[in-house]
């Protein structure tokens, strides 16, 4: 007897569905038995994977409660790749419909955080340029360029404190969030990905760069969203970064 590979798959997500009919050994005895130890094996692999991923969702939420919510994750959103750096793509929307979490509205933007700091860790190499070649540049020229940016670079922006949210449960004697919108830039300056807070105009400044504006339009759109907008230290953060790849015309 062929077992339907769906509801193998849906069995061996859910550790309170039935066992899939017809399962056998090798020599054709019941695999009944094994199968939940695969199956426990394969929910504890997955659940581990979502813990190291989302380490301060499993904070704010506890661990008992991830648990539970790692099991409703897997599935509605079993893995779709056999690389782990993909699995927790979801989590974000997850968190914005599951109904436990549907009321705690910062958690899906922390999710964001944390998985852009992931997705930066895993993004590819790239040699920035110098500060030297920047500083070179004469005004008029840098003003009409284009500027390609690091793979490794996200932008997330959120109405809730997430950067503070984030430290507070990373970092030793980190300030109390206190309840204003935040916008991060991640980034890998090294071997690890960083996240740094943005000034006013910073997320646009970097946004109108990333959807390929001139280095000139992008100073507009960042001093239309913000009075406050200083260029030197939105760019001096971009650099220290090491973000800044390639500037052309």
């Amino acid at each position: 007897m062929t077992v339907d590979q769906t509801t193998f798959r849906k069995a061996l997500l859910d550790p309170e569905a039935a066992r899939p009919d017809g399962l056998s050994d090798g020599k054709g005895r019941s695999a009944g038995r094994r199968f939940d130890v695969y199956r426990n094996n394969v929910t504890v692999s997955l659940t581990e994977a979502l813990e190291v991923g989302f380490p301060v969702i499993r904070k704010l939420v506890g661990q008992e409660n991830f648990k539970l919510l790692a099991s409703a994750y897997l599935r509605r959103h079993p893995p779709r790749s056999p690389l782990m750096m993909h699995f927790g793509a979801d989590m974000p929307s997850f968190l914005a419909d599951f109904e436990p979490t549907r009321q705690t509205s910062y958690l899906p933007d922390v999710a964001r955080l944390e998985l852009a700091i992931r997705e930066s860790y895993h993004a590819a190499d790239a040699d920035p340029i110098s500060p030297a070649e920047l500083e070179a540049l004469p005004p008029e020229t840098l003003i009409g360029s284009r500027i390609r940016l690091a793979s490794s670079l996200r932008l997330v922006r959120s109405p809730w404190p997430i950067l503070s949210i984030w430290r507070f449960n990373v970092e030793e004697d980190a300030k109390s969030p206190e309840m204003a919108a935040e916008d991060v830039l991640v980034a890998r300056p090294d071997l690890d990905p960083v996240p740094e807070l943005l000034p006013p105009g910073g997320a646009e400044f970097i946004n109108a760069l990333l959807t390929g504006a001139t280095f000139g339009d992008a100073m507009d759109k960042a001093s239309e969203a913000s009075r406050n907008f200083e260029l030197p230290v939105v760019l001096t953060l971009l650099v220290e970064m090491k973000t800044l790849i390639e500037i052309g015309g």
